[in-house]
Order: structure tokens, then C-alpha cells, then sequence
């Protein structure tokens, strides 16, 4: 991991998870587990409205905590609408420590390591069923209330997870806006950390 990485990392673990939260991603860390149990591939769709701020944050994270502790599964992201990887969420998950590469000004496509030998994570807006997620089961993971509550059903998908995250898009050009997009992310990445922490594989 990037040296500036590992010091969110490290932070991330150590951030308190209440125990209502835990059982709630409870559900998320059993479906891993029962996958990783039955040696059967690990998908998981990260879904929120507009695919451009927690849903992108949530994958990131997710596919970086299951490098962190070897644990082989695949992530993604997508929406119900196509818009763009929010500039704002781009800040923030750079001053993390990742090493980020755009291409594009529409909806651009980035490409997201945490180290040097890393796959890049491609991360751009998309719907949730775009051809390059997953067709084949895997689990949707509701990050927002809206996309939840108006997608009742997300074809492919073998388990449906609510993981929702407040969003940050409320202090858009407020002062508080770094710090409140980089609460979520770190919100997120200790959520991430905890729940494949507890895999066993």
C-alpha cells in the first residue's frame, strides 16, 4: 500500500463501529464468508442513485480492505441514473493516498491503485447493470435510502444488502466540505476494514 495510504488505513481500523452498525453489516460479512466457505466467486455491487459519491467510495474501500487481508473478491459499482464520479469524492479518496489516473471530461474514467503493483480500480459512473459489472450472481449492496427504496428488484443479484451511508453532497460549497467528504470516506473504509477483518478464508 502507498505509504500515505497505509496512515488512513491505519486510522480507519481504529475508528469505533457501534454495535448497531456491526449487526448490521453482519449480513454483508456472512454472505462473504458463505461464499468464501463454498469456494464460490465473490461479488459484490455497490448501488446507489447516481454512482457518484458512497456507492464509488464503498467500492474502493471494499476492494482495497479484501487486498489488505488476502481475500479474494470482486468489486463494483453502479446507479440507477448515470451522472459522474463526483470531483468532490475524487479529492477526497486522493488525499487518502491513492494514486489516481483520469481519462475523458463526461463522466470521466478513473483508473484507482493503492500500490504500485496493484490492478487500478476502474471507477466511473454507470448503471448498475452497465456490461462491465458483474452478470453473474453477486451481491447488491444498497449504499443510499433512495435507490433502496425505488429498486426493488436488481436482476443477477443472489442477496440484496442494506449498507446505507449518509451523504455528503449536503455540504457541497460549504466550508465544511472536504472534511465532511472525507468523514464519509473514512466512515466507509473503517466499515470496509471491519467487516473482511472478520473473514476467515
Amino acid at each position: 500500500m502507498f505509504e500515505k495510504l497505509n496512515l488512513t488505513i491505519a486510522s480507519a481500523i481504529q475508528q469505533n463501529i457501534d454495535q448497531d452498525r456491526k449487526t448490521q453489516l453482519q449480513v454483508l460479512i456472512d454472505y462473504i464468508q458463505e461464499k468464501v466457505n463454498s469456494k464460490e466467486e465473490v461479488r459484490l455491487n455497490f448501488i446507489c442513485t447516481h454512482n457518484s459519491r458512497r456507492s464509488q467510495f464503498s467500492q474502493i474501500w471494499a476492494q482495497t480492505a479484501a487486498a489488505f487481508y488476502s481475500i479474494d473478491v470482486d468489486c463494483f459499482s453502479g446507479g440507477v441514473e448515470v451522472t459522474a464520479f463526483n470531483e468532490r469524492a475524487v479529492a477526497s479518496i486522493m488525499r487518502s493516498g491513492f494514486r489516481v489516473q483520469s481519462e475523458g471530461k463526461i463522466n470521466p474514467h478513473y483508473r484507482i491503485q493503492f500500490s504500485e503493483d496493484s490492478e487500478p480500480i476502474l471507477a466511473f459512473s454507470k448503471l448498475y447493470d452497465d456490461e462491465v459489472n458483474p452478470k453473474d450472481p453477486f451481491a447488491a449492496v444498497m449504499t443510499c435510502a433512495h435507490a433502496d427504496e425505488n429498486c426493488p428488484f436488481i436482476p443477477s443479484s443472489d442477496r440484496r444488502i442494506a449498507v446505507r451511508y449518509e451523504d455528503p453532497k449536503a455540504f457541497d460549497d460549504s466550508p465544511l466540505e472536504e472534511a465532511k467528504y472525507d468523514e464519509r470516506s473514512l466512515q466507509i473504509a473503517s466499515e470496509m476494514f471491519y467487516v473482511f477483518r472478520q473473514i476467515k478464508s
